[in-house]
């Protein structure tokens, strides 16, 4: 049974290093309709994908059409092409051509391993799968991941986290490999979700305790309080003080956890400005399934919770 994953993750493979690296391991792999990855070169005029194959007098390309889904009937734009200069891509070679010069070409196709993962992969799941995504690219309204074989999905901003961020980059960065729950399902299109992946309330609140001091990121600055994250999942809100920015890094003294009603009060020791490090996601689950999700405390009347069925 195949596996079809985020384009990136074979490219450095043994076994597809070993694939590309000749005219014949090449011509095997073309027979056996292997999945394959190496890097594009170029994007020509005519947006034909040049493919950096590692073998003497070898040439690839990706024809424009073959670049992707939806390019050949303009559902999508050529830019999904352009981006891709520079990066892994996948293919299953089509042909390999002979020159009169000895030379070879051989002709690759992306969509054609989109499609087959579509059928054999992305069709069968469901909502509440747990599945590996590699983020591609962000805006201020979510983040865009590769859910298998270049397939792009989005995860809406209010689904990153339970603690609210200002932009996705407060969370992912390109390139990060992260898991991600299927949330809907609908057109075609799978929607996703992240915050249900990070723990509960309860699970985040048991790695801190009352009396330490621990760092933080400024999230909201109120009239009220200043909401410092704890956690992606967790946030608590400390008093007022003057001259706290969001962005801020912070160091915050536990004054209380209180699960029924899902407060953390915080008292801020110090701000400062610094440069955000991007750490991988402390996953509470990776794999498998969810059906029913409650982030609230056992304790709490509040309920907020995710339900994944049709």
């Amino acid at each position: 049974m195949k596996n079809y994953y985020p384009e990136g993750e074979l490219f450095l493979s043994p076994d597809n290093q070993n694939c590309i690296k000749s005219i014949f391991t090449l011509q095997e792999a073309m027979l056996q309709r292997k999945i394959l990855e190496a890097r594009v070169l170029l994007c020509d005029n005519d947006h034909n994908l040049h493919v950096d194959l590692p073998c003497a007098n070898v040439k690839g390309i990706i024809y424009r059409e073959d670049g992707a889904i939806g390019i050949a009937e303009g559902t999508t734009k050529d830019i999904a092409l352009i981006t891709k200069v520079n990066k892994p891509v996948c293919f299953i070679v089509k042909q390999i051509q002979k020159d009169e010069n000895g030379s070879y070409t051989a002709v690759l196709s992306r969509r054609a391993v989109q499609e087959e993962c579509i059928e054999n992969y992305i069709s069968e799941l469901t909502l509440g799968d747990v599945i590996p995504a590699k983020v591609t690219h962000l805006e201020q309204f979510g983040a865009f991941v590769d859910i298998g074989c270049g397939i792009p999905s989005l995860i809406p901003i209010d689904a990153i986290s339970i603690s609210r961020i200002s932009h996705p980059s407060d969370r992912f960065q390109p390139g990060q490999s992260i898991f991600v729950v299927i949330k809907d399902i609908s057109d075609g299109k799978v929607w996703l979700s992240h915050k249900e992946l990070l723990g509960t309330w309860e699970e985040n609140a048991e790695r801190f305790h009352y009396g330490e001091t621990v760092s933080g990121i400024i999230r909201s600055v109120e009239d009220y309080g200043i909401f410092v994250e704890l956690a992606p999942n967790l946030a608590g809100l400390a008093e007022p003080k003057e001259g706290v920015t969001v962005g801020q890094h912070a160091s915050v003294y536990i004054k209380a956890l209180i699960p029924e009603k899902m407060k953390v009060k915080l008292i801020i020791v110090d701000v400062f400005s610094g440069t955000h490090i991007h750490r991988p996601p402390e996953y509470f689950i990776t794999e498998g399934h969810i059906s029913h999700w409650r982030y609230s405390s056992e304790l709490s009347s509040k309920i907020i919770e995710s339900r994944f069925s049709l």
